[in-house]
């Protein structure tokens, strides 16, 4: 496949180990999806960074990428920043743009994973401005022997600013597909309900989702991983459960799949740094998977 037939927003990551090191057979991206991969001193672990011009995405955009992990590779799926989502892109005036933009911002993932290959996506959150609408679809095939750890996160928005949970919609669904029989999905929908007759008062989805500004699932799964799996169990089987007087600050859960072959972790937090810390330390046991360079730029 080359640039000229590839659509706009399109993608594709193809590597393979050839027995000495990770080697890329196809890396390809078109505007506004960009893709890059820094050369690392271990030859058998590789990372791509997913990146988007001009700051983030926007209403109408749509990007579709596929990735293929081959033959004993290892691949780290990262970001450089959260992934922002705008209705409009910054600078640009809102009635110029209204008759050509697409109100919904979408972006599509389909993954291969090869048997004896790992996939780690660990990108940093996505976070949606006000207004914006953004949907996700993220689908990954493993071959029998192959592993994977999936993360995928968002946050309430620009708390700075005072948005908090005001985009119009979030809808991300990730599917995980061992031999061709679904093993997990997880979909989450967040959005405005609308007001309805009656004598009770419709929650906003901010007081839906308060004290929490960050939500996260991570799916795991395969030989490769066991470590990690074995450690949140054995954390999540200390919790003790008690009645508190208020929210904690951070709380998660952990749910085993395939006969405790693979888990799915959920965590909420009111700040998305305590996020960010809890899974750098939960997930530890990846840093003798991926080594320590690619460990420390996934989770520093």
């Amino acid at each position: 496949m080359t640039l000229a037939t590839i659509s706009p927003g399109q993608g594709r990551v193809v590597v393979r180990n050839d027995g000495f090191a990770n080697v890329f057979s196809d890396l390809s991206a078109t505007y506004p999806l960009k893709l890059l991969s820094p050369q690392l001193p271990s030859g058998s672990v590789s990372i791509v960074y997913v990146l988007s011009y001009g700051g983030g995405l926007v209403g109408g955009d749509q990007v579709h990428l596929v990735v293929e992990v081959q033959e004993g590779a290892r691949l780290a799926m990262l970001s450089q920043g959260s992934t922002k989502v705008f209705k409009i892109r910054p600078g640009q005036r809102l009635s110029a743009a209204r008759a050509q933009i697409h109100p919904v911002t979408t972006q599509k993932l389909d993954v291969h994973i090869s048997a004896g290959s790992a996939l780690f996506l660990l990108p940093d959150p996505v976070t949606c401005f006000r207004a914006a609408k953004y949907h996700q679809t993220q689908t990954f095939h493993l071959a029998q022997g192959a592993s994977a750890v999936l993360l995928d996160w968002v946050t309430s928005g620009r708390k700075s600013l005072g948005e908090e949970w005001v985009f119009s919609r979030y809808y991300s669904v990730n599917e995980v597909w061992l031999e061709g029989r679904r093993i997990a999905r997880d979909a989450t929908l967040l959005e405005e309900r609308d007001a309805q007759d009656g004598p009770l008062m419709v929650r906003t989805l901010a007081e839906t989702l308060a004290p929490y500004s960050c939500y996260a699932t991570v799916i795991i799964y395969g030989d490769l991983v066991q470590d990690t799996i074995r450690h949140l169990a054995a954390a999540y089987a200390a919790i003790t459960v008690f009645k508190q007087h208020a929210p904690p600050a951070l709380l998660w859960s952990m749910s085993a799949i395939c006969d405790g072959r693979g888990c799915v972790i959920r965590v909420a937090a009111k700040e998305t740094e305590d996020v960010k810390m809890w899974l750098g330390r939960a997930l530890s046991d990846l840093e003798s998977v991926l080594g320590v360079d690619v460990y420390r730029r996934a989770f520093s």
